[in-house]
């Protein structure tokens, strides 16, 4: 416990400053937490990163997580981030073939959505915080609270298993008392910051980044399990990797930006 919370001190000095500061630093951490995470996703499943591949998954990678201003600059292609997508796709379909299915389709369709899946999750991160510091911060302490109302209401009431077979110490009562830890964060936020969204809004849209906040710690639970690992990395003493830490943002920041309440 004395290692998690040294590490969380460390963690939240060196991130606070950057948040607050936001633009083309805020950008640079996020290509370096985007990068390792894909990193650790290619770890779990022994792929290499250093590799003809891995260099495609990067590359692809750093596109998506470019602001719709700096990717308009570069890209001389005239290709929307959707067609290089898929351009990625024919090229790694083309790779198959060429390595006769050393590297195989399994692998391919591996890497396309773990670039989607970091992606998109990273670039909603940088899109956030440009709505606004406001906003970046209610989505992260809405996983944070929901993660902690979820562990300490569910050791003191939970008896009901959530998902045994995916993470067997989740109850159901943890996960309802997640949620209702997560709506104490809107309130708070509606009463005590500028945030433009009425309380009644952001208590339904609370209480749906609630719910997929969890869901994204569960996906991320299910994903090491499958492929027999305990964290997704070593990068934090005490608390895993890039993955371990940030699976919940990566589905909650998405789904904030999607559903069109950032101002």
């Amino acid at each position: 416990m004395k290692q998690r919370i040294i590490t969380a001190a460390i963690l939240i000095a060196v991130f606070l400053p950057i948040a607050i500061l936001g633009g083309v630093p805020f950008l640079i951490l996020t290509y370096a937490m985007a990068t390792i995470g894909l990193y650790e996703l290619f770890q779990m499943r022994k792929l290499k990163i250093a590799s003809f591949h891995g260099m495609i998954a990067l590359v692809l990678l750093w596109i998506f997580l470019l602001p719709s201003r700096y990717f308009e600059m570069i890209n001389i292609t005239g290709m929307s981030k959707i067609e290089l997508a898929f351009a990625a796709v024919l090229l790694f379909l083309s790779y198959i073939v060429i390595m006769k299915n050393q590297f195989t389709f399994d692998d391919a369709g591996f890497m396309i959505l773990s670039i989607l899946y970091v992606g998109i999750g990273f670039y909603y991160f940088v899109q956030t915080r440009e709505a606004g510091l406001v906003y970046l911060f209610y989505a992260l302490f809405v996983v944070s609270v929901t993660d902690s109302g979820a562990y300490f209401i569910g050791r003191k009431f939970g008896k009901r298993k959530l998902w045994p077979d995916i993470s067997p110490n989740k109850t159901v009562e943890g996960f309802v008392g997640g949620i209702i830890s997560g709506l104490v964060v809107a309130v708070i936020f509606a009463v005590f910051t500028d945030i433009q969204i009425p309380l009644v809004k952001l208590m339904i849209i609370t209480f749906v980044l609630s719910i997929f906040g969890q869901m994204g710690d569960l996906a991320e639970s299910a994903l090491k399990r499958h492929y027999g690992v305990k964290d997704s990395g070593n990068l934090f003493p005490g608390h895993g990797g890039i993955l371990d830490r940030c699976d919940s943002w990566l589905f909650v920041l998405p789904l904030l930006n999607f559903l069109h309440v950032l101002h």
